[in-house]
């Protein structure tokens, strides 16, 4: 072994984090290895590597036994007393056995675990670095594409992005660049492997994160978020302040907050709607941009009944029930929606108790921006 191969071993210490150390101990491994296989030895054997000149050596390391069996693995008394008088039965020995070509299969063999071990280590460094930006959003390119996945550059390595996880309303081509949520980090026996989604609740709520400040500093929470990718999400946003507007302030001045969020999402509509621990206010607030006249909860079934005004029925169904159905997801109750009509028809409206609902206000619709 050269020293040059030792100065190596500093470099990548430095530049990889690498303990020599542990590539020392590793090359000491593969070189036991390659003397029992190149050599046809079965004796234990250790690997001594000189740090200052590069020198290695191989040594046979044999008990000292009364009477020898295996000569391979043991000594005699006698013999091991001709080395030196102070050995004693199961003292162990080592006795110089390096091979004259041995050098040749010692850097052939330390180059191999070198290599082995850098790859291991830049593999582990992209996970460690990856593993915590899971749930996070970052700025990819598309490279490839084929049947199954969209393959995204994501600098250090390759993100899989799998056909569910694409928005149906896009069109993708390499060389694109796409901003895409990271929703599992695998280690495998290839290195680290990145799934990546456009279509996740998580890419939503990351994108307003970025476009409204009140968001990144936690003065406004987003509660929750319900997502038909390319068609049509809301959010549930809320704030501890009573001087904040939440809805407000994901919208931004003229709507610009959240047209940055849609133009990301190529124009994929979004509803901002304000959280309330009152399920009748939160449901009312869900259906936006339908008014809501009343809201009926039975608390043992986490059911509601939303009643609307009769040319309002279609409006809070929405398309092929779209608008209901992102409200329950929203919201997490049942929600079943009632004309004003229907819902006089079956006694249900208006209560007997005189109950109205109260604190209900309008959120921001995407319909605005149409």
């Amino acid at each position: 072994m050269s020293s040059e191969l030792l100065d190596a071993l500093i470099v990548l210490e430095k530049e990889k984090g690498i303990s020599r150390d542990v590539l020392i101990d590793a090359i000491e491994a593969a070189l036991v290895s390659a003397y029992r296989r190149n050599f046809n030895q079965a004796q234990n054997v250790r690997i001594d590597l000189n740090l200052e000149n590069g020198s290695m050596r191989v040594f046979a390391r044999k008990e000292v036994v009364e009477e020898v069996f295996d000569p391979r693995l043991e000594i005699s008394i006698e013999e091991a007393q001709q080395i030196n008088p102070n050995y004693a039965v199961e003292d162990v020995v080592e006795l110089e056995v390096t091979p004259k070509d041995f050098g040749r299969i010692a850097a052939q063999t330390a180059k191999q675990v070198v290599t082995q071990r850098v790859r291991e280590a830049e593999r582990g460094i992209i996970y460690s670095e990856f593993i915590d930006r899971e749930e996070d959003i970052m700025t990819g390119i598309v490279q490839r594409l084929d049947a199954k996945f969209i393959y995204v550059s994501l600098g250090k390595i390759e993100a899989i992005l799998p056909v569910n996880e694409q928005m149906p309303n896009e069109q993708y081509k390499p060389h694109d660049r796409i901003k895409v949520f990271l929703t599992k980090v695998e280690k495998t026996t290839k290195g680290p492997q990145i799934f990546v989604s456009r279509t996740h609740p998580g890419l939503l709520k990351r994108l307003f994160e970025i476009e409204v400040p009140e968001i990144y500093d936690g003065t406004v929470e987003i509660k929750s978020v319900a997502r038909e990718a390319g068609d049509r999400s809301k959010i549930s946003v809320h704030s501890d302040n009573p001087e904040v507007d939440p809805v407000g302030s994901c919208v931004g001045p003229k709507g610009t907050r959240v047209q940055a969020v849609v133009n990301e999402l190529k124009g994929e509509k979004i509803d901002i709607v304000k959280w309330s621990e009152d399920p009748v206010i939160f449901v009312a607030n869900a259906l936006s941009p339908s008014k809501v006249l009343d809201v009926i909860v039975n608390e043992a079934d986490k059911a509601t009944t939303v009643v609307v005004p009769d040319y309002q029925l279609s409006l809070a169904i929405g398309k092929r029930g779209q608008n209901a159905r992102l409200a329950a997801k929203l919201t997490g109750w049942k929600i079943d929606i009632k004309s004003e009509t229907d819902a006089r028809e079956a006694g249900i409206y208006p209560r007997e108790d005189g109950a109205l609902l109260e604190g209900y206000e309008e959120d921001y619709s995407d319909e605005e921006l149409d």
